[in-house]
């Protein structure tokens, strides 16, 4: 059982001879009660008549509160369809009367007060919506519809909007729903007969609610929230809705989802569609035009309701007027917009709870979201006792000054302490978020065009990008800052050019321009990238959505590591249920990881060595996460896959866990069937055909070109006898065939291979093959005689394009990759990486310690190189076309100061390089003539 009412603060009695009278009416109550009643009446007529017309009811109310507040629902819940209007409007007024006494007391938070009001709007509307679908279906209004059905209104959907959405209710709200029906609990035939009923319902229950009778009304409802209300019905089907909001469906609209919530009628239902809706209100991408959006609303609605202008406080408007309570819900929700998409997290519907998520993720700093927290249950507070008054949909503080002293009464103080106050939270609620909304009001010097190639500059407004008449005012907000940003570069004229190559490739601006308006510190990162790498600046303008990455607040954190990628992969595709959406996301995804690991390189965040280990991991993580998504897509039409299923064998420099940003990846995909020939499903296949189509499904999932691009090219050719072979290879294949039928080369290849998902067991038996296989004793001669012999032809089939080209010819990485191999194979070393290889040549007898040193220097030059240059370029360099960024770019990246003694070295290093493997080569020939 709850306690009595506890008093922590009493309002002022206006007149006091009205709170006499009101105190003396209710008998049984407590002194401190008698206050409270008092205060109340003397300050609110509307209070007054409630405490009038409930004093029998309102002495056990005020002892109990909580039970009181739980009878009156219950209460209401029961009501027979008969006494459906006067009932709820009792239940109305005393549920008013004891939120409003409570709030004056202080005994309720304002949370609870605008639950309670929430809630028995909610019940009122269930109540009022089943009594109207019952009484259709008792006269065969809704086909096919019977008793059973009343509970879930026979597929009536009602939302609530707005801050009946959020439990924020205020004290004389309107209630904002929006009414549609499940058609698919109807025959098509029955469609439009259906339909009319529940618009018959509709309007029905809203009279209910809002239909003014001697008892007063219960709720005023709106609906034009719904889509196009001036030529839709008041209830209108969920998929009609739904095609509307995909079609025409505005930021406004998105805006007023973040609060939507089924209230009534058919919950599950009314989820489905909020379900379905959840792409259109939470956009995958940060969507910073939301900004401009929320802005011009803001203007709108300060025109049409005359809210501008200068602070007075007698007629302010609490809700709509400046520094008022629509300016924190704008502030909160548009931000909630920007990032919900990729945060589930924020999407919250309170706009209190919506402050702090959006704090905890740092998408608006603590103390911001803690001031207009308080300002917002402080004008919420206010806002109550305006309307406490006369019980008037108002939100405007009194003009008079006895209309602003019955509203301080109300709160305990005197007027001037009310206005004082109001002024100070009016003030800083606007200048909070003022900036946020008009991005574009603060000015800076201009900088001058002139020192800027003329052409360059007149030809940006013909992109795609500036072509829209909104991407094209933005851009020129921001065109000062970025002029501004490149003429403060080595070389303006080198940088601008870039940009201009960046701008011309995008799309479209309007996102990317809004989300650099609102982040200016990107665009230094901007002008950093396309002056320095082509290769990313190029992947910006086709994918300029990674940007949302560099402002999620980690993504100058430390590299999480693949498991934790894989983790966090495998959650985000577990939300998509879709196999295509889950690629597209895992392409997404991708992308942004990828191009953290290049942004980090470019800065010098990591060396060449590390970049590779993440492009490596990165892979990794995507390869590991996709194989059961195929898997389950094959499954679902063929059946389970036979045996222990798959893995797919990492070769090369993927398996050897290091690859740069253009690499392919290659892979062997090996199966164990067991004993079973056929898989079991809806269209069985037989195990190697299974498998195989297995496999190029799996390629097709990570390289097909889709909506957002395409994850890897993927190479096959070193699985058993390449690209005549089949493309997916059986346990007793493979391990027959590397025992009895391999080349040497093939078993060089091994050296590197690491398994990188599938079946477990598989993946250990497969590792312990490799690692026995190798540590086998080889025929020296042999061996040496085919690497001298794979050495010529890779030597005759590629040679080196210039000095830059770091990966092809004798003494480079190929070169000596080959030595590691070698060494590797001869002294049985299970590691995969070069350094682990040479010193294997050490222990065979093919180098000496100084010898495996220099090697190993020369590829770690080499490697710094080569994944740099595919950095700048996505290809092979040449010197004179990377750019004064590029440059400094390689010279940081390998330690020199200058880009000629960066050349030098290399070729040093090549030269030392060859003669060593040469010498090997040439020396072990000569010995076994």
């Amino acid at each position: 059982m709850s306690g009595p009412l506890s008093i922590q603060r009493l309002p002022r009695a206006f007149d006091p001879s009205l709170g006499d009278e009101a105190r003396a009416s209710v008998g049984g109550i407590t002194p401190e009660q008698g206050e409270l009643i008092a205060g109340a009446a003397g300050s609110s007529p509307y209070l007054k008549s409630l405490i009038d017309h409930e004093k029998d009811w309102l002495s056990a109310a005020l002892h109990q509160p909580d039970d009181a507040l739980a009878d009156v629902l219950r209460v209401a819940r029961e009501l027979p369809p008969d006494q459906l209007k006067p009932g709820l409007r009792l239940a109305k007024r005393r549920m008013a009367l004891l939120t409003a006494l409570a709030d004056l007391a202080g005994a309720w938070p304002l949370e609870k007060v605008t639950a309670a009001l929430t809630d028995f709007g909610a019940l009122a509307a269930d109540v009022a919506a089943k009594a109207e679908i019952a009484n259709l279906i008792r006269r065969g209004k809704l086909p096919g519809m019977g008793p059973e059905d009343v509970e879930t209104a026979a597929g009536m959907i009602i939302l609530a909007m707005g801050k009946m959405g959020a439990h924020e209710l205020n004290y004389s709200s309107d209630i904002d729903l929006i009414v549609l029906f499940d058609e698919t609990r109807f025959d098509p035939d029955d469609f439009y007969e259906a339909r009319q009923g529940m618009v018959r319902a509709t309007r029905n229950f809203c009279a209910t609610l809002s239909d003014k009778t001697a008892d007063g009304y219960v709720f005023r409802t709106d609906l034009r929230l719904r889509p196009d209300p001036a030529v839709t019905p008041v209830c209108m089907a969920a998929e009609a809705a739904e095609r509307y909001y995909e079609s025409l469906g505005r930021t406004w609209e998105r805006a007023a989802y973040i609060k939507a919530r089924p209230c009534a009628g058919d919950i599950a239902a009314g989820q489905r569609f909020l379900d379905t809706l959840r792409p259109f209100v939470w956009r995958r991408h940060l969507d910073f035009a939301a900004i401009q959006d929320a802005h011009d609303m803001r203007l709108r609605i300060r025109e049409n309701k005359g809210t501008g202008g200068s602070l007075s406080i007698p007629g302010h408007d609490m809700k709509l007027g400046q520094g008022g309570i629509r300016e924190i819900e704008f502030f909160t929700q548009t931000r909630q917009l920007i990032a919900g998409g990729r945060d589930a997290d924020l999407r919250v519907r309170g706009t209190v709870p919506g402050l702090a998520a959006l704090a905890e993720k740092g998408w608006v700093p603590q103390d911001v979201a803690d001031k207009l927290t308080d300002h917002y249950r402080a004008h919420r507070e206010v806002e109550h006792r305006i309307q406490m008054v006369h019980d008037a949909q108002t939100h405007k503080v009194p003009q008079s000054p006895d209309g602003i002293e019955r509203v301080a009464c109300l709160m305990g103080i005197d007027a001037a302490d009310l206005t004082n106050d109001l002024t100070k939270r009016l003030t800083e609620v606007h200048e909070l978020t003022e900036g946020f909304f008009a991005p574009g009001s603060s000015t800076r010097a201009p900088v001058g065009e002139a020192d800027f190639d003329q052409n360059v500059l007149a030809r940006w407004t013909t992109y795609p990008a500036l072509r829209s008449q909104r991407g094209a005012r933005i851009f020129e907000r921001l065109k000062p800052e970025l002029l501004s940003r490149l003429a403060k570069t080595a070389q303006p004229d080198e940088a601008l050019r870039a940009l201009d190559g960046f701008l011309s490739g995008l799309p479209a601006g309007v996102q990317l321009f809004s989300l650099f308006e609102a982040n200016p510190h990107l665009i230094d990162l901007l002008i950093d990238i396309v002056g320095t790498s082509h290769a990313l600046a190029a992947h910006l303008s086709r994918n300029a959505s990674v940007f949302d990455a560099v402002i999620g607040g980690s993504f100058f954190s430390d590299w999480p590591g693949q498991a934790t990628l894989q983790a966090d992969l495998n959650q985000a595709l577990s939300q998509e249920t879709d196999y295509e959406s889950q690629l597209d996301l895992a392409r997404r995804w991708c992308k942004e990881w990828h191009f953290r690991v290049g942004v980090h390189h470019l800065r010098g965040l990591i060396d060449g060595k590390e970049a590779g280990r993440q492009y490596a991991e990165l892979a990794s993580a995507v390869i590991a996460a996709i194989l059961p998504r195929v898997s389950a897509q094959f499954a679902s039409k063929h059946g389970p896959a036979p045996g222990r299923g798959a893995t797919v064998l990492g070769m090369g420099s993927l398996g050897a866990g290091q690859i740069n940003s253009q690499s392919d990846l290659d892979m062997i995909v090996i199966y164990d069937p067991l004993d079973q020939d056929t898989s079991e499903g809806p269209r069985p296949l037989a195990t190697r055909t299974y498998y195989a189509r297995f496999t190029q499904a799996l390629i097709t999932a990570l390289s097909a070109p889709m909506s957002q691009g395409r994850l890897y090219e993927v190479d096959m050719r070193l699985r058993p006898s390449g690209n005549q072979g089949p493309v997916a290879t059986s346990w007793a294949s493979f391990t027959n065939y590397q025992q009895n039928e391999a080349w040497v080369w093939e078993h060089l290849a091994l050296t590197r291979a690491h398994v990188i998902a599938g079946d477990g067991g598989l993946a250990q038996d497969i590792e312990a093959f490799r690692t026995n296989l190798l540590s086998q004793p080889r025929d020296r001669q042999k061996v040496l005689h085919e690497v001298a012999d794979m050495r010529a032809r890779l030597a005759a089939a590629k040679s080196p394009a210039g000095i830059w080209d770091a990966k092809n010819g004798p003494g480079r990485m190929m070169d000596i990759e080959l030595m590691a191999e070698t060494g590797a194979l001869l002294s049985g070393v299970a590691q995969r990486d070069v350094h682990s290889g040479l010193d294997g040549a050490v222990a065979a007898g093919l180098l000496d310690v100084a010898q495996a040193q220099t090697l190993k220097d020369c590829y770690d030059l080499c490697w710094s190189v080569q994944c740099a240059a595919r950095l700048l370029s996505g290809k092979l360099i040449e010197a004179d076309k990377v750019g004064e960024g590029g440059s400094a770019f390689l010279c940081r990246a390998t330690g020199f100061e200058q880009v000629e003694q960066l050349q030098g070295a290399l070729q040093d290093n090549y030269s030392t390089a060859a003669g060593i493997i040469g010498g090997v080569i040439r020396g072990e020939e000569d010995g076994a003539e």
